[in-house]
């Protein structure tokens, strides 16, 4: 019978839902830290072993944290599904005058830029996932692509300084080029304006009633709600290659110590998105992958593999998510005036500490 201790189960599962979303990688941290702990650590906690259920467990660990991200964004993803269910309308009967399929607002060009964004690492990964995970997920491998994944958090970084982009509110033609700005213009529809003045309605009668704690709340919300629909109107001005490209960078997230939201976000800077919406994209694109991934490994923790250690995989699941709700609400303001740059340096302090450590002092 598989050995997990509760502590062990907690620090993992903490360790999972924090650095799934920070740009770290959650997997490389869940592979050094027990090689760096050593010991049962090590023992108990290793990718690379046959026939141990650890690496089921960490990946079975997304559950919990693509549901905490399912609940912060809940309000946008009622929107996709139903711009996904419009769209689905519109091929059976298209609107007058077109006589073709074409998207009528943001919320259906998003929720088929989602789609497509998530087709190449859900090939890649239902073919690939274990054997790369097995091969790569050495401790010395791990610490090798931590230190990549800071290199690439820099290259972001440079990239984006270059260019001059920033936060969102710069001008859209930093983001999109010629045809792909006139759509974007194009695209705003009578439903998006009604919706927009719907929440300034909102936020505006909040505010007026301003002096009570919970108006006071509220209005902030409506305002959150606002700069949302916004940025997801920016984020639908790409074309639906460019969301293809910046999906397809969370394939090298199955190489542990290459975080998936990191690679992700610089993925969307390189095509001209500023941080904050290309964190925002990042996690909108993690969750589909986040929960399969986890929903796949579920059979193998309720069979035999998970045998004895299901009240530790309670544990952590829950700590697992309510490490992700935190990080998410953290970071999604974090990189509205905020850099890279600091995740960066401590992924070659760490990375690089490792493999001394490993390799010199061990």
């Amino acid at each position: 019978m598989y050995h997990l201790t509760y502590l062990e189960a907690a620090v993992v599962g903490l360790v999972q839902g924090v650095s799934e979303l920070f740009p770290v990688s959650s997997l490389g941290h869940n592979v050094l830290i027990p090689a760096l702990i050593g010991g049962s650590w090590a023992r108990d906690l290793s990718v690379a072993k046959p026939e141990s259920p650890y690496l089921a467990f960490i990946v079975g660990l997304h559950v919990a944290t693509a549901i905490a991200l399912l609940i912060y964004f809940w309000r946008d993803w009622v929107r996709v599904i139903r711009g996904f269910f419009t769209s689905l309308r519109h091929i059976v009967r298209p609107p007058k005058g077109t006589g073709r399929w074409q998207f009528r607002s943001a919320d259906e060009r998003l929720a088929w830029m989602i789609i497509l964004a998530t087709i190449p690492v859900g090939v890649v990964g239902l073919a690939f996932e274990h054997l790369f995970r097995v091969i790569f997920g050495k401790p010395v491998y791990a610490a090798v692509f931590l230190v990549i994944n800071g290199l690439i958090l820099l290259a972001g970084e440079r990239y984006i300084r270059h260019r001059g982009l920033g936060q969102a509110a710069g001008p859209a033609a930093d983001q999109r080029s010629g045809t792909q700005a006139a759509a974007s213009a194009s695209a705003v529809t009578d439903q998006d304006i009604v919706v927009e003045r719907e929440l300034a309605m909102t936020a505006a009668g909040h505010q007026a009633a301003g002096s009570a704690p919970a108006n006071g709340h509220q209005a902030v919300r409506a305002q959150e709600v606002a700069e949302a629909q916004e940025s997801d109107r920016r984020l639908s001005g790409m074309g639906y290659g460019e969301a293809m490209l910046i999906g397809s960078a969370q394939v090298l997230a199955l190489l542990a110590g290459i975080s998936r939201s990191g690679v992700t976000m610089v993925g969307g800077m390189f095509r001209g998105l500023s941080r904050e919406d290309a964190a925002r994209f990042a996690f909108l694109l993690a969750t589909p992958v986040i929960l399969a991934a986890g929903v796949l490994k579920i059979p193998d923790l309720t069979g035999p593999l998970g045998s004895g250690i299901r009240g530790q995989v309670l544990v952590a699941s829950v700590l697992s998510g309510v490490g992700a709700y935190v990080s998410v609400r953290y970071l999604v303001r974090y990189f509205q005036t905020r850099t890279l740059t600091p995740f960066a340096i401590y992924c070659l302090i760490v990375g690089l500490g490792s493999i001394i450590y490993l390799k010199l002092v061990k």
